[in-house]
């Protein structure tokens, strides 16, 4: 059986009388995973349970980029909308590129916390703490919108079927779930009492939400792999997507305990810290087996002639949350294993990071990545 997947941006006419410019029209919101995958290089590195001279330093460096390179995306993309509304609205009928939206969230929130763990040197405390405070409102505010519009957008317009089912579809569903994780650095920059509770049950019911959809979704895209079109060459990367909700929850059930004791009563303070471990070990386990699961298709992939996109991206922060997941079980069983795991998974998302880099500068520069793109490759079943 063979399967072509169409482009997930489709090219759509440009209005009359608006100015040109070209560089801009194709550029969808799935460019903001190159500032989450940037960002979590930063936090991952930072949340490492071992000392290695001038990794903080590099860590505020690389955070400082993802700044930046915010920064220049939400200009570049302020000017696709003011000047290529058409295009963004096929972006938002198109169940491929849709739910990229979730990604924006994600950026900001992820550059906001890279502020607190690593900026902060740089910048200052204060600083670090208004710049957080402001993208992690913004994110969550996007992140909670994109988790109900997206999945909305797809069921009443697109009515597409479960065999067709992306690994991307998740993208919106996790964004709360970086909330989560991320809010509890902020607990104690709040006020006593309960300001700090309610931001940090906030964050707990923002990890279920997120959980449980990703419990409904993940199972789609299961079967897809064992029942429905293979995916594309092209789209195979985004299999490590799953690894973001998985990752990022186990960093959140640990964030959940750094924060909980002081702020809530016991024993849900000290429950927390059970949480952490009996809910974080076994997911680490899944994760490591999708990790493998994951990187054979990409191997498969690979022998197809999978060539660069920007789903490469996709080896880069879901990556970076297991890491940080794995570092909350070092700190909460004292494990040496969970350091090895944290270190070795550290390595695999710098060296993901650098190609990504690489490639994605390559494309950008040439021009390749901002040309209209092209009917992806049909693949064997």
């Amino acid at each position: 059986m063979v399967t072509a997947v169409l482009s997930p941006s489709p090219v759509a006419p440009r209005t009359p009388g608006r100015p040109r410019t070209p560089a801009v029209r194709h550029l969808g919101p799935n460019w903001y995973a190159a500032v989450m995958g940037t960002a979590i290089v930063a936090s991952a590195g930072a949340a490492l349970p071992v000392h290695v001279p001038g990794l903080r330093t590099v860590c505020a460096a690389v955070w400082a980029l993802s700044l930046l390179l915010l920064l220049a995306l939400l200009t570049a993309r302020a000017l696709h909308w003011r000047h290529h509304a058409d295009q963004a609205r096929a972006h938002l009928r198109d169940p491929g590129m849709a739910p990229f939206y979730g990604c924006l969230a994600m950026a900001l929130l992820a550059v906001g916390g890279g502020a607190l763990t690593v900026g902060a040197d740089w910048i200052g405390t204060t600083a670090a703490v208004a710049l957080d405070a402001v993208l992690f409102t913004a994110g969550t505010a996007i992140g909670l919108a994109a988790a109900v519009t997206v999945p909305y957008l797809l069921a009443v317009r697109e009515r597409t079927g479960a065999r067709e089912a992306s690994p991307v579809w998740l993208l919106p569903l996790v964004a709360p779930m970086v909330s989560a994780a991320l809010g509890p650095l902020l607990v104690p920059h709040l006020p006593p009492g309960q300001p700090r509770a309610t931001l940090l049950l906030a964050c707990v019911a923002m990890f279920g939400a997120s959980l449980l959809a990703t419990l409904l979704m993940l199972p789609l895209v299961f079967a897809r792999l064992l029942t429905g079109a293979a995916l594309p060459p092209a789209l195979t990367p985004a299999l490590f997507l799953v690894l973001g909700p998985l990752g990022q929850s186990t960093t959140a059930a640990g964030n959940f305990a750094d924060a909980a004791p002081g702020v809530l009563p016991e024993p849900y303070a000290a429950g927390f810290g059970v949480f952490a471990v009996l809910y974080g070990v076994p997911v680490t386990g899944f994760a490591l087996l999708w990790f493998s699961l994951a990187a054979a298709h990409v191997v498969r992939a690979g022998r197809l002639g999978m060539g660069f996109t920007l789903t490469w991206w996709a080896f880069t922060f879901p990556v970076g949350t297991c890491v940080t997941g794995a570092a909350a079980l070092a700190r909460h069983t004292g494990l040496v294993a969970f350091e090895v795991l944290a270190v070795g998974l550290y390595a695999v998302l710098v060296a993901a990071w650098l190609t990504a880099t690489v490639r994605t500068a390559r494309g950008l520069f040439s021009g390749a990545l901002l040309r209209a793109p092209r009917p992806a490759v049909a693949v064997p079943r």
